[in-house]
């Protein structure tokens, strides 16, 4: 099992809060590897990146490490339990956790799916689906990278998003796949679950240029989700997702994010557009009445929604690369500002207080 790996050569700067009542750059994390993936909590930064590391930091400082030898990063997400899911290029989800004995010693405690429901399901022709012209594969396995992960803890299922069109639903107490959706006509990257007005909902954005609306339902003990709404067909690809409790944003490879709030009889109506990158959008995140937006012009901009009129009020700087990944952490009283983490291909992660405006 890989363990913890204690780690030389991190370059750290830090320090300077120019304007309390603005943004500031708290520290520049740089590391091996082009950042691709991020998770946050209230004290701890997960990071993952091409070099197969999943590093973690605590006040900017490097607590602990774990590698995978599974190809890069793509998406990381954190269970109340302090189990860390990963997904990565090979196709393949794996499962982390910490020692009782050692908080910063990880180990690899499963992987989805797992060995023993491969080998179960590997006898019966009828658990094969054709996944490329000539080519099988079982159903509760990914054929291509994974590329995105998302967790709802209330109802026990995280789901994972591929390159091979498809979204996988997981019971995170056992780990077995229920639920192999085809979703898209081409890459799915990026999936958000959630439940919104009442409505147990996912979100899936495709190289396809549609973005499209699936409801879960219940029937007994088994759990299906139905197509209930297509909000976007475009010619550029549905780069990233994300929700706020109002609406729902998708930045796309021509720059653009657009957004939708829910109307009537639970249907979601078209917001608008917001342009301000000159380069595709490859990250999204929202707290509040903020929405923040990573592109590959190097930039972030931040968002402040009043209404349904959204104004750009700030844009961060300082990446020298495509801003891949974002993570935001809310305020506390004391501080009343947002902690934000930026993962740029620049092999960096910044940190940003931006105010809780």
């Amino acid at each position: 099992m890989p363990r913890s790996d204690p780690t030389r050569g991190t370059k750290l700067t830090s320090g300077f809060e120019d304007d309390p009542d603005g943004d500031s750059l708290v520290g520049s994390i740089v590391r091996e590897g082009h950042i691709y993936s991020l998770a946050a909590t209230n004290d701890l930064l997960y990071t993952g990146s091409d070099s197969n590391y999943i590093r973690v930091w605590k006040d900017l400082d490097e607590f602990s490490g774990f590698k995978s030898n599974s190809g890069l990063v793509k998406a990381i997400v954190i269970c109340r339990d302090e189990r860390v899911f990963t997904g990565h290029q090979d196709g393949k989800i794996r499962v982390w956790k910490t020692s009782a004995k050692n908080p910063r010693v990880y180990t690899r405690v499963g992987s989805l799916p797992a060995l023993k429901d491969v080998l179960k399901r590997s006898v019966k022709p009828s658990n094969y689906v054709e996944v490329r012209r000539r080519r099988k594969k079982l159903w509760i396995k990914h054929s291509d990278a994974v590329s995105c992960l998302s967790l709802v803890e209330d109802q026990g299922l995280l789901y994972s998003a591929s390159w091979d069109r498809t979204v996988k639903v997981w019971r995170i107490h056992d780990l077995k796949c229920i639920e192999s959706i085809k979703a898209h006509d081409d890459a799915v990257n990026s999936v958000v679950a959630t439940v919104w007005s009442g409505e147990s909902l996912v979100f899936t954005g495709s190289a396809d240029g549609t973005v499209k609306v699936w409801k879960r339902e219940v029937g007994g003990k088994r759990s299906s989700h139905i197509l209930v709404q297509t909000l976007l067909k475009q010619d550029s690809a549905v780069t990233a997702l994300v929700t706020s409790h109002v609406a729902v944003y998708s930045g796309s490879s021509d720059g653009a994010v657009n957004f939708w709030e829910m109307g009537e009889k639970k249907l979601l109506k078209d917001g608008g557009v917001l342009k301000k990158h000159r380069l595709a959008v490859l990250c999204l995140a929202a707290a509040g009445k903020l929405l923040f937006s990573g592109a590959a012009d190097k930039k972030i901009c931040v968002w402040r929604r009043e209404g349904r009129v959204h104004t750009c009020v700030s844009v961060l700087t300082g990446h020298t690369g495509p801003v891949k990944c974002l993570a935001v952490v809310e305020p506390t009283v004391e501080d009343g500002r947002l902690l934000v983490y930026s993962g740029s291909l620049d092999k960096s992660v910044k940190v940003w207080r931006v105010p809780y405006y």
